[in-house]
């Protein structure tokens, strides 16, 4: 009874708080729990030479000194850059030209949106698996219609070259996410009124002055969604590395990511892992940062 009349004696702003504050508490128990905490855990673990099994020991700075002459570290840091630089374009400019394209509630378009899509609701690991299996010289879908069409002498490792594994990776994981982009263009499209385009029409304004003036000044907050999205996704690259080239031919698609798991879960160094994961953690937020800072809103 007194904790019903207490809570009947609160103003009606001071129950509006309360419930929000109730609504919030397991979003912010969830962050703290599975971000906050876990993220401490690794800036202790950095520290520290902390192998799987064993005593901790305190050595400082000393896994952040170790990564200036990690070969392995830098080439995996500038693959991952490289791939995230040649991905990112193709990912945005497809899905921009898809989203231009079923812009418009005309019959039957929701079909070709879903087509576009459905990629998207594929997982990662199995969508590599599929590419793995669409890629193979003995029952590979490509070399049979290669084959077929004489385009090749032979039966193609596509997956056992450097500069093929490279181009075949990008072509999978730009099927497999494009139609996420697409989305979020969209989104931002469907926002522009038309009748800007018509009084741009009317002015004489042709579809490239249309585009630079009125289409993407507009679309400049879904823009930087899109981009930052899919360069963190790119920075944080692993599943279609591990599954299928395992970091080959001759470790040259081993991502930073991938290096970080094989030092954590395979060399059992998880102090240097944690060390690398936080180093990573600075590159993606000043990443993040000045794709704000490029594409945020002027006057």
């Amino acid at each position: 009874m007194l904790r019903q009349s207490t809570l009947l004696n609160l103003s009606w702003e001071q129950r509006r708080k309360l419930t929000g504050l109730l609504f919030v508490t397991p979003t912010v128990a969830f962050v703290i729990v599975f971000f906050i905490i876990p993220l401490i855990m690794t800036i202790v673990m950095s520290f520290h030479d902390w192998p799987l099994f064993g005593e901790h020991t305190l050595i400082g700075l000393d896994n952040y000194t170790d990564l200036a002459s990690d070969r392995q570290y830098l080439k995996s840091l500038d693959f991952t850059f490289r791939y995230t630089l040649f991905i990112t374009p193709p990912i945005f400019i497809l899905g921009f030209i898809l989203a231009s394209l079923v812009r418009h509630n005309i019959r039957y378009i929701g079909i070709f949106r879903t087509i576009f899509f459905m990629p998207v609701v594929i997982g990662l690991g199995v969508s590599s698996l599929l590419w793995v299996w669409m890629l193979d010289d003995r029952i590979g879908i490509f070399n049979k219609i290669l084959l077929d069409l004489n385009l090749i002498p032979k039966a193609q490792l596509f997956l056992g070259r450097p500069n093929t594994a490279m181009n075949v990776i990008i072509l999978s994981v730009v099927w497999k996410t494009v139609g996420f982009t697409m989305i979020l263009l969209l989104a931002g499209l469907q926002a522009i009124p038309d009748e800007l385009y018509e009084s741009a029409e009317v002015d004489g304004a042709g579809y490239f002055r249309k585009l630079f003036y009125i289409t993407l000044p507009l679309m400049r907050r879904f823009i930087a969604l899109a981009l930052i999205l899919s360069v963190i996704g790119s920075v944080l690259a692993f599943d279609q590395f591990y599954i299928m080239t395992r970091g080959g031919p001759r470790n040259s698609t081993i991502s930073i990511v991938f290096w970080i798991f094989n030092n954590s879960f395979t060399y059992f160094k998880m102090g240097y892992g944690a060390a690398m994961s936080i180093v990573l953690l600075g590159i993606l937020v000043a990443l993040t940062g000045a794709q704000l800072y490029v594409l945020r809103e002027k006057e």
